[in-house]
């Protein structure tokens, strides 16, 4: 699980699918460590991550999971699928597509998820796709489940990122910026979200 091998795997997964992935670099520790924070630390959580990409953040997970913790990581790229198969044999990956996420989970026997961790890129969906994932994600959280993304700081402004947190505040009563972790390259923060509105 190098590093060096991490990127090398990003690298060409992005210059094969560059509208899937839309990072610029797979997460740094800090950011991956704040990500995986909203995850529960005792019990037997089960815990869900779209877009793992190289599996950064999911190194994270499994150093914050307690062993009787469940870990499914949904991704829909078949070459980061296959490098995470290959270099996370503990991480339970699912190739898919994170808007069938209600689905996806039931073929595994989950309904219900006590944390849900993104890594998937937002601005590069339409405002309709970003609203169905979110719908479904909200649909599968469990009661005081978290669900918790990030966005580089540097994007915050525009127009795209402006509207997915309009997206985000619509779904959840409360959506926690944090501050920026500097450490990141680029700097990003992550938005916390819990409590999803009921549904019309």
């Amino acid at each position: 699980m190098s590093p060096v091998r991490d990127l090398v795997t990003f690298i060409s997964s992005a210059v094969r699918s560059p509208a899937v992935i839309g990072a610029v670099a797979p997460s740094g520790r800090a950011l991956s460590d704040l990500l995986a924070s909203v995850a529960p630390a005792e019990g037997a959580p089960v815990v869900v991550e779209l877009g793992p990409g190289t599996g950064v953040v999911s190194a994270a997970l499994r150093r914050r999971l307690p062993a009787g913790a469940r870990h499914i990581a949904v991704e829909i790229d078949p070459g980061m699928v296959e490098h995470l198969r290959r270099t996370r044999p503990w991480l339970e990956v699912i190739q898919g597509d994170a808007a069938d996420l209600q689905k996806l989970l039931a073929d595994t026997g989950v309904d219900r998820v006590d944390a849900a961790i993104s890594g998937l890129p937002w601005t590069l969906f339409a405002e309709s796709a970003q609203r169905g994932i979110i719908e479904q994600v909200t649909r599968v959280l469990a009661p005081g489940a978290a669900f918790t993304t990030f966005a580089y700081s540097h994007v915050t402004r525009f127009p795209t990122q402006r509207r997915f947190r309009g997206v985000l505040e619509e779904a959840f009563t409360e959506v926690t910026v944090t501050p920026t972790v500097w450490r990141n390259l680029p700097p990003a923060l992550a938005y916390q979200c819990r409590h999803p509105r009921p549904a019309d």
